[in-house]
């Protein structure tokens, strides 16, 4: 489906730009949410007409987002949870957390701002991209940790998980396994030797 684009959207293009896209993209994203018009002669007419408009509701919204932006930049953000040894989380860290997280400290932003691919699910620091608006992205980063203390570590470089070892009794079992299965084990030069050797008692007389 060709369209007209109403704003400036990554890897599609500019406002006013005709694009083709997918038509499940058109009807379930782009139409719906008002970023972009069916590029239709009639639509094109009134594009024009709204062009102006567009442009300066465009200007100020990108000003909000850079002043937002300027909030977010360098920001580090803690999110306490629980996890193992291993630094597997009891759970995950979503969109929706990074969100309130921030808006608890200050600064309002809609979670569909935070660009992450999948909830995070291991203890450790991420960059998490911000796209407060199509021209304005920021990267904040979002410490994952099961204390305060940890968080602090996980900041200045340390590596805070445990790696699992074998253990004294791993071992033990593994080197009697090994034992066993030698005792059982016959040497090849050995096969036959009796069949080899003769009578030790000679021949008997009648």
């Amino acid at each position: 489906m060709d369209v007209i684009l109403l704003e400036r959207i990554g890897q599609l293009g500019q406002m006013g730009e005709v694009v083709r896209v997918k038509d499940g993209y058109a009807r379930n994203f782009l139409l719906p949410k008002g970023k972009a018009l069916r590029a239709t002669k009639e639509n094109r007419a009134r594009f024009d007409s709204m062009r102006a408009e567009l442009e300066a509701k465009n200007k100020i919204a990108m000003g909000e987002a850079g002043t937002i932006a300027k909030k977010l930049e360098g920001k580090t953000i803690v999110a306490l949870r629980q996890a193992s040894e291993t630094g597997q989380l009891f759970g995950s860290v979503t969109t929706r957390d990074i969100a309130s997280m921030l808006e608890a400290d200050g600064i309002a932003i809609n979670r569909t701002h935070v660009v992450l691919n999948a909830p995070i699910k291991t203890i450790g620091q991420y960059k998490v991209p911000v796209a407060l608006h199509p021209e304005v992205e920021v990267v904040v980063t979002v410490n994952v940790a099961r204390s305060a203390d940890e968080a602090e570590r996980l900041a200045r470089g340390e590596d805070v998980t445990v790696r699992r070892e074998r253990g004294d009794d791993e071992v033990a079992a593994e080197e009697a396994k090994k034992a066993a299965a030698a005792m059982f084990e016959q040497p090849q030069e050995q096969e036959g030797a009796e069949a080899a050797e003769p009578g030790a008692g000679g021949t008997t007389e009648k």
